[in-house]
Order: structure tokens, then sequence, then C-alpha cells
């Protein structure tokens, strides 16, 4: 692709998820919003949907060729392509109801299975992760104009295997989770809901964030874009090889994201 339409796609992608973001603040300072629960249990919000329809909105406007994925419209998730966009226009639905604030926008473009550009946005935090068009992941300093801020390249750890810093889920951690942990040497841990926790290996802030639960592509592109653009990793849990996209069905599996330098074990 050339660097017109990567640049097209690092300007609308963010535009997009800062207008999610007002519009999911807007509810989300409301004293009361509607939720309901989806087929597979999950909960959704009137802010989801509100930012679900902004957004594909503005995708289906700035890029009508090529396919758009998104968590909220299930008539999507039975289409494939080698490049697409994938959109969850509310992560971490659960700490949005608990009023926790660990709750992000996150749009990607997929090419031949990896995704290669994406937005992680955290409105409650003031917190804005994305891919450049050159590759390189940034963080913004809000707060967020129409124009892009300060922005500060982010990069992977160096990790200490006799002292990793890991950060796991806030509302999906489990035994199975907490099992494999304690294989490592760990210095200390975070948790964080949401893609945040990919942002957070990003950064430098954590070394390495387990997954053994279910996630859907939807989940994790856009965190999996912003670590790729910062020297980091996603592995499939069972085979150590990179995590695809574009599977059937838009299904995860058990993955590993890190910093390299990581010792399995």
């Amino acid at each position: 692709m050339t660097d017109s339409f990567h640049q097209k796609i690092e300007t609308v992608f963010r535009t997009l998820a800062l207008e999610a973001g007002a519009a999911i603040m807007e509810v989300y300072g409301r004293p009361e919003f509607e939720s309901r629960v989806k087929s597979d249990d999950s909960p959704v919000t009137e802010a989801d949907e509100a930012a679900d329809a902004l957004i594909s909105a503005g995708l289906r406007a700035a890029f009508p060729d090529i396919l758009l994925v998104t968590e909220e419209q299930a008539a999507t998730h039975s289409q494939s392509a080698e490049r697409f966009i994938i959109v969850d226009p509310l992560d971490g639905t659960k700490e949005f109801l608990k009023r926790r604030g660990d709750f992000t926008v996150n749009i990607a473009l997929v090419e031949n299975g990896v995704p290669r550009r994406g937005v992680v946005y955290a409105p409650a935090k003031a917190r804005m992760f994305y891919t450049r068009a050159d590759g390189q992941s940034v963080e913004e300093a809000g707060p967020f104009g129409t124009e892009p801020g300060t922005l500060s390249p982010v990069n992977v750890s160096t990790p200490d295997n006799g002292a990793l810093m890991i950060v796991a889920s806030k509302s999906h951690r489990d035994a199975a989770t907490d099992a494999y942990i304690a294989r490592y040497d760990v210095r200390d841990m975070t948790s964080a809901g949401s893609s945040l926790k990919f942002c957070l290996v990003a950064t430098g802030e954590a070394d390495f964030y387990p997954r053994l639960g279910r996630t859907m592509e939807w989940d994790t592109a856009a965190g999996h874009a912003v670590l790729l653009g910062a020297g980091g990793t996603v592995l499939d849990f069972d085979t150590h090889a990179p995590l695809i996209y574009g599977k059937p069905g838009y299904a995860n599996p058990f993955f590993l994201a890190m910093a390299p330098g990581v010792r399995l074990r």
C-alpha cells in the first residue's frame, strides 16, 4: 500500500477513535444508561452501539472498498478478506458498567493475517496509543484536538527473566492464568482491563501479558498492532507461532503478548 493510504489510515483511525470516545463518555457521565445481555452472554450498552454506529459510518465512507468487521454487527462475522478493518467500539464493557475506566476504543487494519495499524484510545484515562503511517507506535499526550499533540514513540522493555513485570486481566482472571504465571519469576503484577494490557507491554510498563481465556480478534487486533509497532510480539499459546488474524469466526486461541527476551516456560 502507498504511503498516502497509511497516512489516511492513521488520520481516520485517530479521528474516529476520538469521536467515539466522546460519545462513550457522554453516556458514561449519565447517572443511568441502558444495557442488555447479548446472545453470547456478554453485556452491551447504548455507548457500545453509539460508538459502533459512528465508527462504522466513518470507516465505510473513508474506505468503501475494504471489508469492515465489527463486534456489534453479527452479519460481518461471516465475511473474510486478506485485508480488512476490525473494530471493537467499546472493549471492556464490564469495566464500563463498573465505572472503573479501563475501557477502550479499538480500530485496526489487518493485512495478510497481521494487524499492521491500530489505535487504542482509553477516553476515561486520557491515554491514546496508535501506529503511525511508518509503523512506529506512539502515545499521544492529551488534551486531544483535531491535530495530533505531542507524540512519544513507545518501545517494549528489555525483560529481566528473574524479575518479570506481568499484566493480567481485571475481569477475566482465573486459576489457570495464576498457575501459568506461577511458572515465572515475577517482580510484580498489575491488572488492567480491555486492550490496555497490550499497551502496557508496548510502553515497557509490563513485560508479559499471558491470556488463557476466550477472546475475539476485535478484542486484540488494535492492541496487537500497537505492540508490534513497539517491537513486541504476540504468540499462539500452544504453538508459539505468531498469532494470526482472519480466522473462521474471528475467535482467538489462548495467547502470549510480550517483549522479546521473555523466556517462555
